[in-house]
């Protein structure tokens, strides 16, 4: 037998500085609270935190993710809608339509556009039903559709943005 302390006799002889709480604390970051969402979207809180990916979820209950590692040039038009590129195997793109998209939420600090998508905090854009876009109209945005397609050459590209949204071609 050694005279060594256990590790009981070491927490006695010198406890933590937090006291129990410190030892039952786990070492990895609480996550409770960092995601938050409004109807069309959700988000990470804090400003500083990154999303890896998105998922577009659609009405009939599918999803798609896209790495935002894959996100390249995207575009606002307040007539089409949110137009994203991806571009990895293939290039992707995704067509949001819906209103106020560039509207900050009720508290200020994000919004589906600048504060979401170009810094990476957003989780999911979801179809909104025609009851969720009724209920919350002017008072935030709306997703009223999501559509995905992949090209593998920049002529069919072209050929789908002029037939599904035009106006992105005229103000590029």
């Amino acid at each position: 037998m050694t005279d060594k302390p256990t590790r009981r006799d070491l927490l006695q002889a010198k406890p933590p500085s937090g006291g129990l709480t410190a030892y039952l604390r786990s070492s990895e970051p609480d996550i409770d609270g960092t995601e938050a969402s409004c109807k069309a979207f959700g988000y990470l809180r804090g400003i500083k935190e990154r999303a890896s990916s998105v998922e577009f979820r659609f009405r009939n209950g599918n999803s798609t993710w896209f790495s935002y590692a894959w996100m390249g040039t995207w575009q606002l038009n307040l007539s089409e809608g949110l137009l994203l590129k991806f571009s990895g195997d293939l290039v992707y793109l995704v067509l949001i339509r819906g209103s106020n998209l560039d509207k900050p939420l009720n508290e200020g600090a994000i919004n589906l556009t600048h504060a979401g998508l170009q810094r990476q905090r957003v989780l999911w854009i979801r179809e909104m039903t025609t009851e969720e876009i009724w209920q919350v109209r002017e008072t935030g945005p709306t997703i009223d559709s999501i559509e995905v397609a992949e090209f593998e050459s920049h002529e069919e590209l072209l050929n789908w943005i002029n037939k599904k949204a035009p106006a992105f071609l005229r103000s590029s």
